[in-house]
């Protein structure tokens, strides 16, 4: 498992020479997933990239420099082309949604095919179901992020509760099918349950739409022991 150092290092400086994990989230205009479905499935993606190949070296050394993620979107043909380049990927599919998450990469020499998918101005429709389960992803409302950001801070929470999680309950939840639910909670609220979080509390570098140290999201585990 990953070591702890670089979880809450968001507020650094970025590095051109970090790694930085690409997730991939297909977006698809007429007949699209909903918000929270695809939130869902591009934090599951993050976490199934790490534990499909752990003991790759990148993934320690991109730990230790800032667990840098950038959630980019694609339609269905430039996913299909994605998941030719990377034929070992596995896709993460939550309701509608598909995302795939990739091994760490380069920031600045991402292959063509990816670095051209775009990365700001993501946005899915809303949706007044809540997508529930026992492990769910916490999200501060009152910060009104875009989907793509809001997936971003997603899979930074479950990526740090991964690392701190007890070995049997990651088990139990693999097991399960790996079930995220997504909540989302205005300032009062997500701070006062923040305080039961069942893993790190996300911040932001506040590089893109939200004011630096902005504090994002948590995850929550009802079966938390």
């Amino acid at each position: 498992m990953l070591n702890r150092i670089g979880i809450m290092s968001e507020l650094r400086e970025r590095d051109p020479n970090e790694l930085v994990q690409p997730i991939i989230l297909r977006i698809d205009k007429e007949d699209p997933s909903t918000e929270d479905e695809g939130l869902s499935a591009v934090a599951r993606a993050a976490v199934i990239a790490y534990l499909k190949d752990p003991h790759n070296p990148d993934w320690q050394l991109w730990a230790d420099q800032a667990f840098a993620k950038s959630v980019r979107r694609a339609n269905p043909k430039m996913f299909a082309k994605v998941l030719e380049l990377f034929p070992e990927a596995m896709v993460s599919e939550v309701g509608k949604a598909q995302a795939v998450g990739l091994p760490p990469l380069p920031a600045n020499d991402l292959p063509k095919l990816i670095a051209k998918l775009q990365v700001s101005g993501t946005q899915l429709p809303k949706s007044d179901e809540i997508l529930g389960s026992a492990l769910t992803i916490v999200l501060n409302d009152s910060l009104e992020m875009s989907t793509g950001k809001a997936a971003a801070q997603s899979a930074h929470a479950l990526f740090a509760w991964l690392t701190q999680a007890d070995p049997v309950r990651i088990e139990g939840w693999l097991a399960a099918k790996a079930p995220v639910g997504i909540r989302h909670l205005g300032t009062g609220e997500f701070m006062q349950l923040s305080e039961h979080a069942a893993g790190p509390v996300i911040q932001d570098a506040g590089r893109t739409e939200i004011e630096p140290g902005s504090i994002t999201a948590f995850v929550f585990d009802t079966q938390a022991g």
